[in-house]
């Protein structure tokens, strides 16, 4: 089983609607997925409400119940666990990122989220934590020099994560409707993207080994 968390340190970075596309799109290539919801606000279990189906679990956990959570999930056969975390830095983050074969910090090409990155990025750092950069919400291609900016500190910073995924109406519609983009759209350029993004995080967290959890 492979943990992927998504934690940054600045709200409105779209970790959620990165979370519930991604998680269609690996139910799509067979994995089977659960998601928990650690943030407060609970955006992903309001979307399983609107999804309206049992293949994608989703539920809230705490931090105390993070690793007797995941070691279930490991012996009930579940392939793929996506934790979603708020936009702060907390004890919820600490526990996800410590239980993440990978972590993926998501950012905005705008100063703001790049500095708040680079925070992440040292709190991950600190506690050895493997981590990726996601370029997302990038503005259309006439703009396309903010996103060559933003790529660039990103890549100066660690790994950055392909490919950039792109400011389109697709995502809400999709997180609005409880679907994922390469369902409500499958044909769309969000849809290409979110399969290329699970495809190389799978081809990443494949070159990992991954050891049963004990529970704490």
């Amino acid at each position: 089983m492979h943990i992927i968390a998504f934690v940054t340190q600045k709200g409105g970075s779209g970790k959620s609607t990165l979370a519930s596309s991604l998680a269609v799109a690996a139910l799509e290539a067979r994995e089977r997925v659960f998601i928990i919801d650690m943030d407060p606000q609970q955006s992903l279990i309001r979307w399983s409400k609107e999804r309206g189906e049992a293949d994608i679990p989703v539920e809230s956990v705490t931090p105390a119940k993070l690793s007797v959570t995941l070691s279930a999930l490991e012996k009930s056969g579940v392939s793929l666990v996506i934790i979603d975390t708020p936009g702060s830095d907390s004890p919820t983050c600490t526990a996800a990122i410590k239980a993440a074969d990978l972590t993926i910090i998501p950012s905005r090409p705008s100063v703001f989220d790049l500095w708040s990155s680079e925070q992440t990025r040292k709190t991950l750092k600190e506690m050895k934590g493997d981590y990726a950069f996601l370029l997302n919400q990038c503005p259309p291609v006439q703009q396309s020099a903010r996103v060559e900016s933003g790529m660039v500190a990103l890549e100066a910073m660690g790994g950055l994560l392909s490919p950039l995924i792109g400011l389109r109406v697709d995502f809400q519609d999709a997180a609005r409707h409880g679907y994922g983009v390469t369902e409500i759209n499958p044909s769309g350029y969000a849809a290409d993207e979110m399969r290329k993004l699970w495809q190389s995080l799978k081809r990443r967290l494949s070159k990992r080994s991954a050891p049963a959890r004990k529970a704490a």
